[in-house]
């Protein structure tokens, strides 16, 4: 950890020194530029130029365009040292103001430096101006020319004359492979041409068909054997890296075929071209049959990359190594000899067969393997349009539905471009079919590439339960997907140059209000804040844990300190951030004010709870672990942050608080300053009883019980005189009021039992039933009988019997 804080800080300091030491830029040479723009201008509009030489002028005029950007640097030391010999001037007078006459000499001395300083810079930007335009009209101009050569209109493949022209021309290229193998043959098989030669040649022969026979079939059950010895948390990772070697041994293999085949020195112009085209054709069918085992394995070696039933998974291998083989008999054949390859022919940089392949050829041969990819990929589409997530793992139902819409679309694809090419547009059913294989093998590799990484992540955590899950996975794995957009544009048509364009301007960033984005500016931006981030969370631990737990502040205070220390050192770390990347704080002045309006009317409530959790933190009111009530809420300050305080109650129930309503609402802490309390503790005895008595047996109780204090002492007050019996308080102080729920319950124990023992009554409710007028009653309910001792009345206790009395003995307002 220390070596990458070290090594991030480094590069820090390197990117801020690095302009103080690199060379002041050279002043380009502005006449030399003036001929070279005029003349590129010239053959830029003009139709007759050929693609090649437009090509040759662009790379000039970039390289121009490249001293010109350096060349806007010139002199900003001086510059920066002259406007800040302005600024110390004070602001220059407004309009109608004067200023003292040495101050405004001074200033308009400065100012002419300045102007003279800022000249070349002047004349960089408007020569870059002028050579991005031009690089950006030879681009249109080579953009047009190509889309229309991809839409001409060439003669129908299914004309029978187009056939029996393919055929001719098809025997006069085997014809020409034929002799011209077989001249260069007769004249390089002598004994004594062949014999230097025979041993390179054997030995690279005998390698490559090892590697390609043999090496082949080891390397495919390699990862289920070396797989089942390693961990469940490690399968994964170590079957797809040596899987791998599917590709890699073969690829060697076909490295050393071709090298044997070179040695021999037998091929010429007309069989040079397909050796040439091997290795790219070789990577296309050894990567989709080692894309195919991996999306639709027979056997999984750790889990299934994708839900498809097992009947499913052989089909889909047999078409995806089906199209991989049309792939690369079309990618051989367009490199070789064969025209109006759209995307191929446009990319191909290799010299063709000395042939003239006829047009009405071409389109037949195009048409064959269009027909026959478009076929395949239909069936693919079919298979892949069917996709289903799995029920249980919702983490997998992203790729699912992007595989299973790439199907959807697969097959009108297919049958546009089978009836492009059959209409006679060759090089748009090229355009259809063959970048979208490509781009669905993109996405099978994307698919695979984020397995690995989640794979990779639970390997390091040793299978953790969520490793796979985490977000650094995710966030890997959505880098990935970035990265791959260049190669999804050149699989589109896309040239070097134009990707090259695209940067540049994507380096060069946008404006936004003023502010100027760009890839450097927000990487310094990041860079800056999280190496500020690190040193505050590091500062904070480095508190936490070692200096303030020696000092004699409360753990309130500690945590209000920490927190202070947190706020402070990120809002640094954001305006040293902004700074570094070479943005103004003054663009934000627009923002700002508009974002003043937003939190005056909508954002009220958060500001307020923003500032009452800074006041909290000042002021410490509460603490956490102080034991606080809220409203009707009480429960333990677990959590105080700017917006909100956590509070756990006494159920286990976590209660987030705003901090606004611990400022405005009244708020009963119980244990700030002290962890002392009072309980009060009533109690009522039968008249009759001895008070004193009493009085001091709930004395006896309280000063008993451990964490009852002996200043102030227990006080037991003689209350009054209730309606059933006499009423006493007890009223203790406990050391911890925090444990004042078992101190009270250990009481109320104690007074059951000593009151027992001391034979001491505790009252409860007595009532007396009056019944006037019983005679009346006798003769619709049958009175009942009064029972003379209380074991007569079936339990009823004496003092609850039930006393008749005539309606002379007892006064009206009696009755109940």
């Amino acid at each position: 950890m220390i070596r990458a804080f070290l090594a991030v800080v480094l590069t820090v300091l390197t990117l801020h020194v690095s302009p103080a030491w690199a060379q002041e830029p050279t002043v380009p040479n502005y006449q030399t530029w003036e001929r070279v723009a005029t003349q590129s201008e010239e053959l830029a509009g003009n139709a007759e130029t050929p693609a090649a030489q437009l090509n040759d002028i662009r790379a000039r005029v970039v390289e121009w365009r490249r001293q010109f950007e350096d060349a806007q640097g010139i002199n900003a030391d001086r510059i920066a040292t002259v406007e800040g010999q302005i600024a110390s001037l004070g602001p220059a007078p407004a309009e109608g103001a004067t200023e003292p006459e040495d101050i405004a000499a001074r200033r308009a001395e400065l100012q002419a430096q300045l102007a003279e300083l800022q000249a070349p810079r002047l004349a960089a930007v408007e020569a870059f101006s002028r050579a991005d335009a031009l690089i950006r009209r030879i681009d249109q101009v080579l953009s047009e020319r190509q889309v229309s050569e991809l839409a001409r209109l060439s003669t129908s493949p299914v004309l029978p004359g187009n056939w029996l022209l393919a055929a001719s021309e098809t025997t006069r290229l085997v014809n020409g492979i034929w002799e011209n193998t077989g001249q260069r043959i007769n004249e390089r098989a002598t004994w004594s041409e062949i014999r230097p030669r025979l041993p390179q040649v054997a030995g690279y022969l005998i390698a490559a068909l090892l590697l390609l026979t043999l090496g082949r079939h080891w390397v495919e059950t390699l990862p289920s054997r070396l797989s089942a010895r390693a961990m469940d948390y490690s399968r994964a990772v170590v079957a797809f890296v040596v899987s791998l070697a599917q590709i890699v041994l073969p690829m060697i293999g076909i490295y050393l075929l071709i090298s044997a085949l070179t040695a021999t020195e037998i091929f010429g112009p007309w069989t040079r071209p397909f050796l040439d085209a091997l290795p790219v054709a070789a990577v296309i069918l050894f990567g989709a049959a080692w894309l195919a085992r991996q999306l639709f394995p027979t056997k999984s070696v750790a889990y299934d990359t994708l839900n498809v039933p097992p009947e499913k998974r052989q089909n889909a291998r047999w078409l995806i190594n089906s199209l991989a083989l049309a792939l690369a008999v079309h990618h051989v054949a367009s490199v070789a000899f064969l025209p109006l390859s759209g995307l191929a022919e446009r990319n191909a940089r290799l010299e063709r067969v000395p042939l003239d392949f006829a047009e009405g050829a071409a389109v037949v041969w195009h048409f064959v393997l269009i027909v026959i990819a478009g076929a395949l990929l239909f069936k693919l589409g079919v298979i892949l349009r069917r996709l289903k997530p799995w029920p249980d793992q919702p983490g997998a139902s992203y790729r699912h539905r992007v595989l299973s819409f790439a199907g959807t679309l697969s097959r009108p694809l297919a049958i546009a471009a089978v009836i492009a090419a059959a209409i006679g547009y060759v090089n748009i059913g090229n355009l259809l079919i063959w970048p979208w294989i490509q781009t669905l093998a993109m996405l099978g590799l994307l698919i695979l590439l984020q397995d690995f990484i989640a794979d990779l992540f639970n390997m390091l955590k040793r299978g953790q339960e969520g490793a796979r899950d985490g977000l650094a996975p995710l966030l890997i794995g959505f880098a990935l997907v970035l990265l791959s957009i260049p190669i999804f544009l050149l699989i589109w048509g896309a040239s070097g140059n134009e990707l090259a364009e695209y940067w540049n301007r994507f380096r060069q960033g946008i404006t936004l209000g003023g502010v100027r984005l760009s890839p450097g500016a927000v990487l310094m931006f990041l860079l800056v804040f999280a190496i500020g981030y690190s040193i505050t969370r590091a500062v904070q631990g480095a508190m936490r844990t070692s200096v303030l737990p020696k000092t004699k502040l409360d753990p309130g205070g500690q945590n209000a300190l920490v927190s202070g220390i947190g706020y402070i050192g990120i809002i640094l770390a954001a305006l040293l951030a902004i700074t570094s990347a070479g943005i103004n704080l003054s663009s934000f002045a627009i923002v700002a004010g508009a974002l003043s309006v937003g939190i005056g009317f909508g954002l009220q409530n958060i500001v307020s709870n923003f500032v009452s959790g800074i006041i909290l933190l000042i002021e410490r009111p509460v603490g956490v672990g102080d034991w606080i009530g809220v409203g009707t809420q009480q429960g333990i300050v677990r959590r105080i942050s700017v917006r909100s305080t956590q509070i756990e109650t006494f159920d286990r129930q976590q209660v987030i608080i705003p901090n606004g309503d611990l400022i405005t609402q009244q708020v009963t802490n119980w244990t700030r300053g002290s962890l002392m309390g009072r309980i009060t503790i009533t109690v009522s005895v039968a008249y009759g009883s001895d008070t004193r008595r009493v009085s001091q047996i709930l004395r006896e109780i309280a000063e008993d019980q451990p964490t009852v204090t002996i200043d102030p002492a227990p006080f037991v007050l003689f209350s009054g005189f209730g309606a059933d019996g006499l009423n006493f308080s007890m009223y203790v102080v406990v050391t911890d009021v925090n444990g004042k729920g078992a101190v009270q319950n250990e009481i109320n124990h104690r007074i059951v039992e000593r009151f027992a023992e001391e034979n001491i009554e505790i009252p409860y409710a007595q009532r007396d039933i009056w019944l006037r007028n019983p005679e009346a009653l006798k003769g619709s309910v049958p009175a009942p009988r009064l029972p003379s001792t209380p074991e007569e009345g079936d339990g009823v206790p004496a003092d609850r019997k039930a006393v008749a009395e005539d309606e002379t003995e007892a006064p009206a307002s009696d009755r109940r």
